[in-house]
């Protein structure tokens, strides 16, 4: 029996159908325990693509188009509740018609997560039950290790393991020294710089590419990742586009996520591209991109040290040594504040919740007390 990072392949199988699709062993006990909690009678199904509201779904009879019921969306208590493109789901299908309705989530072993855009203060989940991601960054003009190092918080507290892709190396006179610069703030992590219209690196993947793991693809506008899909499935699956020559920067291509199976058996995830990746509760991500950081900062003569001006400051020594990248520093600072400050603000919300939620239950509690008092006075008369 063959083990790829805690997924089982399968024996006596009920879903051959879905087992293309990542369909395993974990996957059906988690899916027994479901149902004996539900007590329905429903079947497993994937989200291979979301379209608003509507997703499309794979079952094992094929594809349907599936929404959650009514009573899902009541119970969820936050946009990550609902499906996202690589759940499992439960559903029921509609006889006679290619509908289905979405009843319960199967648990997800990994989860790449962002802040809502603009000002909710919400967490919206990009990919699920991935087993590796791709973080994708050309080499030309938009090439940023600091956008990297904001990649890999997110990926590496998603569960998902991080594969760093250097796109369009054929636009790059020296791509070994970009893998360095990018091995040097990703100790541990794979690293390989690839060309589709040079049609190179692509043996370096096969090890990811494996039947029945999932590969989510993430990165900015323009870095080719739509390109990186149809050269891995020697087809075309995506439309793309050319970039602007001026800034190196792309426009979106990919409107949505989706999940296409490759030649070689494994189920990768086009995902659209995003300017800015907004962190959500991301601490453990953090501190694994910042590894080396925390550890100099452990070295301090003072625990509490701000790293500054403290004397005996082993962070501020590693940097006039040039042993830590002051840019790296700025990064690790930037993105420190901007957890605690989404984690005050989640704070706020949450207390600004419960406490509406206090008032509401004070407020019905009085217009019981009130109507309880009329019927005592109408019996006792």
């Amino acid at each position: 029996m063959t083990r790829l990072r805690g997924f089982l392949t399968l024996e006596n199988n009920k879903y051959p159908h879905l087992t293309k699709y990542g369909w395993n062993d974990n996957w059906n006990k988690a899916l027994q325990q479901k149902i004996q909690q539900t007590n329905k009678s429903l079947e497993p199904a994937r989200i291979v693509a979301q379209f608003s509201k509507q997703y499309r779904i794979i079952t094992e009879s094929g594809e349907r188009i599936a929404e959650v019921t009514g009573r899902y969306e009541f119970e969820a208590g936050s946009r990550s509740e609902f499906p996202a493109v690589g759940d499992w789901v439960l559903v029921h299908l509609l006889e006679g018609e290619q509908r289905a309705s979405i009843h319960a989530l199967l648990p997800r072993i990994s989860s790449m997560t962002r802040k809502e855009a603009g000002n909710v203060i919400d967490e919206q989940v990009i990919a699920s039950n991935m087993n590796a991601i791709f973080i994708t960054n050309a080499l030309n003009q938009d090439f940023n290790i600091r956008k990297i190092e904001r990649y890999l918080i997110a990926v590496w507290e998603s569960g998902a393991l991080p594969v760093v892709l250097l796109t369009k190396s054929d636009l790059c006179s020296n791509p070994e020294k970009n893998i360095a610069l990018v091995e040097a703030i990703a100790p541990g992590v794979p690293v390989h710089a690839v060309s589709a219209f040079l049609n190179k690196g692509k043996e370096e993947l096969t090890p990811y590419l494996l039947p029945g793991y999932t590969v989510a693809i993430a990165g900015s506008s323009g870095v080719g990742k739509s390109t990186l899909l149809n050269w891995l499935a020697d087809d075309h699956l995506q439309d793309v586009q050319a970039i602007r020559e001026s800034d190196a920067r792309g426009r979106h291509t990919t409107t949505h996520r989706e999940l296409f199976i490759l030649p070689s058996g494994a189920i990768m995830m086009d995902t659209p591209g995003m300017r800015e990746l907004q962190l959500w509760d991301a601490a453990d991500g953090w501190e694994t991109t910042f590894a080396d950081i925390i550890t100099l900062a452990a070295k301090c003569r003072f625990h509490n040290c701000s790293h500054e001006s403290e004397a005996g400051c082993a962070v501020k020594q590693a940097i006039e040594e040039g042993t830590l990248d002051t840019r790296r520093y700025a990064n690790y600072k930037k993105t420190e504040k901007e957890l605690a400050h989404l984690a005050r603000k989640e704070q706020a919300n949450n207390r600004k919740f419960m406490k509406q939620a206090s008032k509401h239950s004070a407020s019905k509690s009085k217009r019981e007390a009130r109507a309880y008092s009329r019927y005592d006075s109408h019996f006792l008369e």
